[in-house]
């Protein structure tokens, strides 16, 4: 009996790749895709990286300057999150990121001409003006966290149904413009 890996097609299972690039590197569905909404993922992130405040206390910034930055970042995330939001509407399409199957347009226009995902980069810019509005460099480190959860649970799968669903037009849009930013 074989140890090695085996590749299996079946309608219940089905092997993705992590990115293009990689393409060779089969991924079977994971239990966590598609199942927690990212702006809660986002919010335990944020609770996360608040507890860090606890461990490690505020870097010796000024403290206008911080909230300055913070709010800067806050007003730039809301702008991707509102801006992917509203190509979404107009598109008529789902703004459910539980459902990506139940898309009817593939967006390519307005914030999506600069990255596939603005919402999930807007939510990782309030992240990040959380973390400075902290003003603790720990909690810097639990950005990438964020990342790597949105991206192999939330981008990955959405990604998989937006080729089975628009084929080559996804095929181009992908080759076009990157997953963030």
């Amino acid at each position: 009996m074989s140890l090695a890996p085996t590749r299996f097609r079946s309608k219940s299972v089905r092997t993705c790749p992590i990115n293009p690039a990689t393409a060779s590197t089969p991924m079977a569905p994971h239990a966590l895709e598609l199942k927690i909404p990212p702006p809660l993922v986002a919010l335990c992130v944020a609770l996360m990286m608040w507890f860090t405040t606890w461990i490690v206390g505020p870097a010796d910034v000024p403290r206008l300057l911080r909230v300055g930055a913070a709010l800067a970042l806050l007003v730039a995330g809301l702008g991707f999150d509102v801006a992917g939001l509203a190509s979404f509407l107009r598109a008529k399409t789902t703004i459910n990121p539980l459902r990506p199957a139940a898309t009817s347009a593939l967006v390519v226009s307005g914030v999506y001409r600069i990255t596939r995902n603005p919402m999930y980069v807007g939510l990782l810019m309030i992240l990040l003006g959380w973390a400075t509005y902290l003003g603790n460099g720990v909690a810097y480190l639990l950005a990438p966290l964020f990342v790597f959860y949105i991206g192999r649970f939330q981008i990955v799968p959405e990604e998989r149904m937006l080729a089975d669903k628009f084929g080559a037009d996804f095929a181009a849009y992908r080759a076009r413009v990157r997953r963030w930013l």
